[in-house]
């Protein structure tokens, strides 16, 4: 048995946090453990979107890249990754989650 931690990675948190310790056999990969670490609505949609997907990204400064594809989202570090097949074709753009205000995803 070990103390819980900050992000108890037990299968019954709530219970876990009444007892104050965590059963390692019950240990599994918590879902939420990175939810607080990338926040906003928006590290929210990119957790969820499908790679290939042709978006508008609207950043805090007022930049938008428009026209860009959706490549990945790393939950660890925020970064979300995005290609711009027509300006730079086989560039990459690496965008901090937390600076983008919207997204507006391209109607097929």
């Amino acid at each position: 048995m070990s103390k819980c931690s900050k992000y108890c990675e037990c299968v019954k948190h709530t219970r876990c946090v009444k007892r104050g310790i965590c059963d390692p056999c019950e240990q599994i990969k918590h879902p939420d453990k990175f939810v607080k670490h990338c926040k906003g609505c928006v590290c929210d949609q990119l957790r969820r979107l499908q790679t290939q997907t042709e978006v508008d990204v609207f950043l805090s400064g007022g930049q938008v890249l428009e026209d860009v594809v959706f490549v990945s989202f790393n939950r660890n570090t925020c970064c979300a990754f995005f290609s711009d097949p027509t300006t730079e074709p086989g560039s990459t753009l690496i965008v901090d989650c937390q600076d983008i205000q919207a997204i507006r995803i391209e109607a097929d």
